[in-house]
């Protein structure tokens, strides 16, 4: 038989919490380690835990600490996997909850078997997502694509190599002295090719720089 996967619930609906434990304790597939109803609750149990839980099922609206900053500490402190339900699917809580580092995002009301399934999917190396989630994050992901096909490079104003180099350091703060010191060239040099990039980027100074640098994201 195969052993079950050990899981902690996260949710500060308490009734809820009560209803989704006795939804899943009849699942061989799982055996449910605690339950806590904010994040700070669910981390001080992680550490009286004598073995870390598998998976967490964690909700995002949480007094205390929130989902989404407890997801962040568990997955950059632990091999723990974190399956997101809740009740949100605002872009907003995907994309905070992904970079966060969840492995799975579903809706609560997913029915008992889907979210065995997905924990399952989880340890399998998968991403499981309620089919609504998923399709809104297809199209988020088709946007941001198409809209940075539309962003600008260095090489479309015919920065070289150097130029770039150049120009990160300026708008990064260093001093013509500085930026000298740093490429091994010569303050007047830096000079040179300061007008060469304002010219090429079609800017007058400085500020106008790290504007078009922030707009088109070259250097994030």
């Amino acid at each position: 038989m195969t052993e079950a996967i050990t899981i902690g619930i996260v949710d500060d609906n308490a009734s809820f919490l009560l209803q989704l434990q006795e939804n899943l304790e009849p699942f061989a597939e799982v055996k449910i380690l605690f339950t806590a109803q904010n994040g700070e609750e669910a981390l001080r149990k992680l550490e009286q835990c004598a073995k870390l839980p598998q998976v967490l099922l964690m909700d995002v609206e949480m007094p205390v600490m929130d989902g989404i900053e407890t997801t962040r500490i568990v997955a950059e402190n632990t091999s723990i996997k974190v399956l997101i339900l809740t009740v949100f699917d605002t872009d907003e809580k995907i994309f905070e909850a992904i970079k966060a580092g969840a492995a799975g995002y579903l809706l609560k009301d997913s029915k008992p078997h889907r979210i065995i399934t997905a924990i399952e999917d989880i340890m399998a190396g998968g991403a499981p997502m309620s089919p609504h989630i998923a399709s809104r994050t297809l199209e988020l992901l088709r946007n941001s694509t198409a809209n940075s096909k539309h962003l600008p490079t260095p090489l479309d104003y015919k920065l070289s190599d150097r130029e770039v180099q150049l120009l990160q350091l300026l708008v990064e703060g260093n001093t013509y002295q500085q930026i000298a010191d740093s490429m091994f060239i010569s303050h007047g040099t830096v000079r040179k090719h300061v007008q060469n990039i304002y010219q090429k980027l079609h800017i007058h100074s400085k500020v106008e720089a790290v504007n078009k640098v922030n707009k088109y994201k070259w250097f994030q």
